[in-house]
């Protein structure tokens, strides 16, 4: 498995953990519908929260947030849509970034709440 698609896989489940330390309930990972995909749904109370994680080693490039482009949301938002269809949610909707910075010697996340 090539090393970029480890790291995304690790800052998810550093995210997962993350959310559910804040109290956050784990309702779908890797959820697809059509083309898109949301790496975290959760739920909190009344919310349904649609989460993009992004993950980066270094800075080098940019911050992790950075890297959301508007095509990423057109498709959070269709897959939020199915979601929603699917499961007859009748609560509120929010979409969430979760950036994380790991390096050898330390992991950073910062929750950026209802980003769009």
């Amino acid at each position: 498995m090539p090393t970029h698609v480890q790291t995304g896989q690790r800052g998810e489940v550093l995210a997962a953990r993350f959310l559910e330390q804040k109290g956050y309930e784990i309702v779908a990972r890797n959820y697809r519908a059509g083309r898109a995909e949301v790496d975290l749904i959760v739920r909190r109370e009344q919310w349904l929260v649609f989460v993009e994680v992004k993950t980066r080693t270094n800075l080098k490039f940019g911050f992790p947030e950075a890297f959301v482009s508007a095509r990423k949301e057109t498709l959070l938002r269709q897959a939020a849509d199915q979601y929603v269809y699917e499961t007859n949610w009748r609560g509120h909707l929010r979409f969430d970034v979760i950036a994380v910075v790991m390096t050898r010697k330390s992991e950073e996340l910062v929750h950026f709440e209802d980003v769009w």
